[in-house]
């Protein structure tokens, strides 16, 4: 299995924002770091991916998708260079397609 287990921007999650309004975001991806899953989001909306969301990554006993915040500063800073690398891993892919 690829590191990133899917790449798909056709899957979507609504999320449920603080205030209780919903968003709906497309998947980017997800990946692991160091045994936990972590995935990606951007807004639906968001065609430039202005707003990326990063957030801890489960699935319950029905395989519905569980998010989390990432609590700490450190966890969230790797989280962000993991996902700046494989953003360049696709680029350099996408590159060498060309």
């Amino acid at each position: 299995m690829k590191e990133r287990d899917f790449d798909a921007t056709d899957l979507t999650i609504n999320l449920e924002l603080e205030d209780g309004t919903e968003m709906e975001c497309d998947v980017l991806v997800r990946f692991p770091i160091d045994g936990q899953q972590y995935i990606a989001l951007a807004p639906c909306d968001d065609e430039d991916f202005d707003n990326i969301y990063l957030y801890r990554f489960a699935e319950d006993k029905d395989g519905e998708p569980v998010l989390t915040n990432i609590e700490s500063d450190e966890e969230y800073e790797t989280v962000a260079d993991r996902f700046d690398e494989i953003l360049d891993e696709i680029e350099w892919e996408q590159a060498q397609e060309d």
